[in-house]
């Protein structure tokens, strides 16, 4: 069941269905807020938590409208595309051979059936970029695994509109967006940490940051390059 509550101008959906905690989240492009609630959670009571969560909603509307946002990919002759932070031009060939993409010289490669709408395109980029992800992680996960002192039951890494990352604290599964392949290397290390922590702790709260601060100390650098950085033009759903 979706509700609504007002914070004087800012409109906050309430979802309210069957999980134990609250979680408050502020979406991109926009800035929309949701709080998802347990069912038999009084609306009062919700309202009186997202009052507390004010500044920190503030602050997260402010970032996401001010970051800056990739104009939309054509995948044609000269294009930027960013690969671990690096910036390439895109050369198309089009010929018979399997799709494929690949880095040279500051180019990235893409090869492509005669033919090939932009559609298609788009998805050979975006499996590409998921395996450059897939291949970076198993190294970083067997490195702060033992760190961290915690164990990743499987990962996933998939297109994401909202979160560089995701945990599941009671399954141990953990998601990363595929976007981080076009992020400098140590931003996908330090979303690696940041949900690994998740599975000790589940929010964002002073225990989490005291955890990150233990484990990588300079964290909020690398979060703060991060959300600096241009991201991916999307079609949002909302």
């Amino acid at each position: 069941m979706t509700q609504h509550i007002d914070l004087g101008k800012i409109p906050v959906d309430v979802i309210q269905k069957d999980i134990k905690n609250l979680h408050l989240s502020v979406y991109p492009p926009t800035g929309r807020v949701r709080i998802s609630a347990p069912t038999r959670m009084k609306l009062d009571t919700i309202r009186v938590y997202a009052i507390t969560k004010l500044d920190w909603i503030k602050k997260q509307q402010k970032r996401i409208r001010e970051q800056e946002r990739e104009t939309q990919r054509e995948y044609v002759e000269r294009e930027s595309h960013w690969v671990w932070g690096r910036r390439y031009l895109l050369s198309l060939v089009a010929d018979g051979h399997k799709p494929s993409v690949e880095l040279a010289h500051g180019t990235m490669v893409l090869k492509v059936r005669r033919g090939a709408s932009k559609k298609m395109k788009q998805a050979i980029v975006d499996a590409w970029y998921r395996e450059q992800v897939k291949t970076a992680l198993p190294a970083l996960i067997a490195k702060w695994e033992p760190k961290i002192d915690v164990k990743v039951r499987k990962y996933f890494v998939r297109r994401m509109k909202t979160r560089w990352g995701s945990c599941n604290k009671r399954t141990g599964n953990i998601r990363f967006n595929t976007d981080l392949g076009r992020k400098p290397a140590q931003c996908l290390e330090y979303v690696v940490v940041h949900e690994l922590v998740h599975l000790l702790e589940p929010s964002h709260n002073a225990r989490f940051m005291s955890l990150m601060e233990k484990y990588m100390p300079q964290w909020k650098h690398y979060r703060d390059q991060l959300n600096r950085l241009p991201v991916q033009h999307e079609k949002w759903d909302y």
